[in-house]
């Protein structure tokens, strides 16, 4: 049986620091791959160079600009784009030694991007009230879009992953715009071809919030697909590596890994693992993306959370007991490391040797205590 050309947005894999949504999206495109389905890759990179092909094209997508689109440049696109934008093909053939970013990349038989295409769909979304409509081509028949985003492919059919309903079930817990968050989201429910998930909890709150019918949402759990080049990788070697860069002993850590914010409940995490009394160090691996880093504040005797340690090395200031490595902070209360990032291959090593791997999230845990239904959530 011969596959249908399917289309995967890049949204998060083109983030500097990998995400889960990146993970997940990676995984798709290599199953699909493996499946022997034709991959197109929609990015939304904004150029540096203003190339639509040949080498510099293929420069701007490994190295795209920072600048931040301009005002005027928002409002003229918008006066063009209620008939819709076109894709360019991004010729990655091998011109740009690409080596080291191999495992950031998916799958793909093709690439294209729109500069800026999911920043200016929200744009586009506010003044012209409908998604953006993509085209490029010889188009993909099937679009799967990874994210909740304002955009969809023409003549396609356009299916949604929807992770979860955090941003309206525990508002407090998120930065999301509830209100165009709402929008997107809702207007998936009635417009989406098919709508994706990955737990029994976010595919109830997708049927009960956005009155969904239930056989148009499927749950495909989160997958998970290990280059076996890691998998495989000898223990020892394993062992060796997080002990050299961390200090870390084989089994003799627990671990959490994410982005430090509310709904991961962090906070309680280490205040459980402080209570506890236990010897053995705690690991987290993650970044912070909350306003502030309360979190972290249980962390330090004096309530001085790493990001506030931070500012004060850089002024110059005294009193902290120990000098600050940007990338790995021990705290003197407890066994407590905090890394703020770790590439792919050495996050599946640190995991491979930890004791446990710890994740308390807050939007299943009061989806259980809410509906009862704990036994279909995931684990």
């Amino acid at each position: 049986m011969t596959l249908p050309r399917i289309m995967v947005d890049g949204y998060n894999l083109a983030l500097q620091k990998g995400t889960g949504i990146a993970t997940y999206t990676r995984n798709l495109t290599q199953r699909l791959g493996a499946l022997g389905a034709p991959v197109d890759v929609l990015y939304g990179i904004r150029s540096g160079t203003g190339a639509r092909g040949g080498l510099l094209s293929e420069v701007d997508f490994f190295d795209p600009s920072v600048k931040a689109i301009k005002t005027r440049e928002v409002v003229s696109r918008l006066a063009t784009s209620r008939f819709g934008v076109s894709a360019y093909e991004v010729p990655v053939d091998g011109k740009v030694v690409s080596d080291g970013l191999r495992s950031r990349m998916p799958h793909f038989d093709r690439i294209f991007n729109v500069p800026d295409l999911f920043y200016f769909s929200k744009w586009h979304l506010r003044v012209h009230r409908r998604f953006l409509e993509v085209s490029y081509p010889q188009p993909a028949r099937v679009a799967h879009w990874t994210y909740p985003m304002p955009v969809k492919l023409k003549g396609a059919a356009n299916i949604y992953t929807i992770h979860d309903l955090v941003p309206l079930r525990l508002p407090y817990a998120t930065l999301d715009n509830k209100r165009e968050f709402h929008s997107i989201v809702s207007a998936i429910a009635k417009d989406a071809d098919h709508i994706v998930t990955v737990s029994e909890t976010s595919k109830r709150d997708i049927v009960d919030l956005l009155g969904v019918p239930e056989d148009k949402v499927t749950n495909t759990y989160q997958a998970v697909d290990l280059p076996q080049a890691l998998v495989t990788r000898d223990r020892d070697e394993v062992a060796g590596e997080i002990s050299n860069l961390f200090g870390l002993g084989d089994r003799d850590y627990y671990l959490f890994f994410g982005a430090i914010e509310p709904k991961k409940n962090v906070g309680r995490l280490i205040e459980a693992y402080l209570a506890s009394g236990v010897k053995t160090p705690l690991v987290i691996v993650g970044a912070l993306v909350w306003k502030n880093a309360d979190d972290l504040k249980l962390l330090d005797p004096a309530g001085i959370n790493d990001i506030e340690m931070q500012q004060r090395l850089r002024k110059g200031g005294s009193g902290l007991r120990k000098p600050f490595d940007p990338t790995l902070t021990r705290f003197t209360r407890s066994q407590v490391m905090r890394i703020e990032y770790l590439p792919f291959h050495q996050l599946v090593s640190m995991i491979r040797c930890a004791k446990g791997v710890l994740f308390p999230s807050l939007y299943e845990a009061s989806a259980c205590r809410s509906s009862r239904r704990c036994s279909s959530a995931p684990r």
